[in-house]
């Protein structure tokens, strides 16, 4: 099996799967990941290999996009790499990997099955894409997408939401900082993530500072 040609392989068919994407889920994202992910991996001592696969089929096929279907991306990611002849042992861990990932699982009672370093590397860097300047360029990006409003001070975040809730919201945009965004850096599993995740965080203290200072006027 070589490793090298099957992440060119890969690279390719996330590129022509993505090609009309959401912006904020689209193959720029999966490239950021992917190289933020391989960093992550290199510093911690995971499997880089495995890393690879998982961030770059990760978002192959979004819940989000497809009614909520969650079985789609994995379905997608497994028949690709069986097409490769990857190792099995290597399919099921990035299967593993890519099915239990998403930020919507924290809303679960039963915990993640799969506590392995390569899982914990792969989360971190794709919740990392998630804050600081590019997570709040996502952020509004899909708010947009969705024709959500960006504000409504009438409308307070939800702190206590189901994964069912958080999968059918429809609140302004600003919420989701105080829903998810602003959660991730306490959720970091790897040091390198941890010490990365402190100046994005700090980037969205400041751009909110200065949003309500803005939407309340100039004074």
């Amino acid at each position: 099996m070589n490793s090298k040609k099957i992440i060119t392989k890969t690279i390719a068919f996330v590129k022509k799967e993505l090609a009309n994407a959401e912006g904020g889920h689209d193959w720029f994202h999966i490239e950021r990941v992917f190289k933020t992910a391989t960093l992550i991996a290199k510093e911690e001592q995971a499997d880089v290999f495995i890393v690879s696969l998982a961030a770059l089929l990760h978002d192959i096929a979004e819940a989000k996009f497809y009614n909520g279907d969650e079985t789609i991306g994995p379905k997608k990611a497994a028949d690709f790499l069986h097409s490769e002849k990857v190792d099995k042992q290597v399919i099921a861990h990035v299967l593993q990997i890519i099915t239990h990932m998403s930020f919507k699982n924290e809303f679960s009672k039963e915990k993640s099955p799969i506590h392995s370093k390569e899982f914990q590397v792969l989360q971190d860097a794709d919740r990392l894409d998630a804050i600081g300047a590019i997570g709040i360029a996502r952020c509004f990006n899909y708010g947009g997408f969705k024709n959500r409003a960006i504000y409504n001070p009438e409308i307070l975040p939800n702190l206590t939401m189901t994964k069912k809730e958080y999968k059918n919201s429809k609140a302004p945009t600003i919420n989701h900082f105080y829903e998810k965004l602003l959660l991730l850096k306490n959720k970091m599993h790897t040091k390198t993530a941890k010490t990365i995740a402190q100046e994005r965080h700090a980037f969205m203290d400041v751009f909110l500072d200065q949003f309500y200072n803005e939407w309340n006027g100039v004074k």
